[in-house]
């Protein structure tokens, strides 16, 4: 059974949790730098915005800041990182990725209204790169959820952007040759419990993620 560490707080984390125990694999929610050998990956969940002093600006335009929570979330991905561990980051998860690598993000995207939470997630298309994980697990075109007012901007070393919205906005994102994967979607609330006909199945995904980002 795959252990799987959530970098996040216990009470938020429950489709994580729920989506992944669905895939047979075991989770532990806590934001205290683990015993990286108890592990088998990571997921950075979803959340508020990012301390804009982590990528060197000044606030313009973040809410709900969680200096603390950031700053933990980045020593236990340091740890994931250093012994090359599969890392899936989820929405603020692949910001948090980017901005490890030295790259930075959009603090309000120009297209927030077709991105962030409207009492709902909203739905929109997107695009995969030819060739990479996600164009393998769902094909060139595909269909996913969206609850984010932020997005990744210029990327971090050795980041490669996989996944765009017809409007730019990036949706994916992977590492040259770590096994580091990052969704601007919420694959967790696209499958099982939470399974929707207008978006692909997030569960594929998942299930990638927990054999080492292999196709599935």
């Amino acid at each position: 059974m795959k252990k799987i560490l959530i970098a996040g707080y216990p009470d938020l984390t429950k489709n994580y949790e729920n989506a992944l125990a669905c895939l047979g694999a075991e989770c532990t929610t806590s934001l205290h730098v683990p015993d990286i050998f108890c592990y088998d990956g990571l997921i950075l969940p979803g959340g508020g915005d990012i301390d804009p002093k982590l990528f060197g600006q000044l606030n313009q335009g973040s809410r709900k800041i969680d200096p603390m929570l950031d700053r933990l979330q980045m020593a236990i991905l340091h740890e994931f990182v250093i012994y090359q561990k599969p890392i899936l980051g989820i929405c603020k998860g692949m910001q948090l990725i980017n901005i490890f690598f030295g790259g930075d993000i959009y603090q309000h995207l120009s297209a927030y209204k077709s991105h962030q939470y409207e009492e709902k997630d909203q739905i929109h298309e997107t695009y995969a790169k030819e060739d990479s994980l996600l164009y393998h697990l769902y094909g060139e075109r595909f269909t996913v959820n969206s609850a984010h007012h932020q997005g990744v901007h210029s990327p971090g070393r050795n980041i490669q952007y996989i996944q765009h919205c017809p409007d730019g906005v990036v949706e994916g994102l992977s590492h040259a040759y770590l096994p580091i994967v990052g969704v601007q979607w919420h694959p967790e609330r696209m499958c099982f419990a939470h399974k929707r006909e207008d978006t692909a199945d997030g569960s594929l995904l998942l299930a990638s993620f927990l054999n080492y980002f292999h196709q599935v």
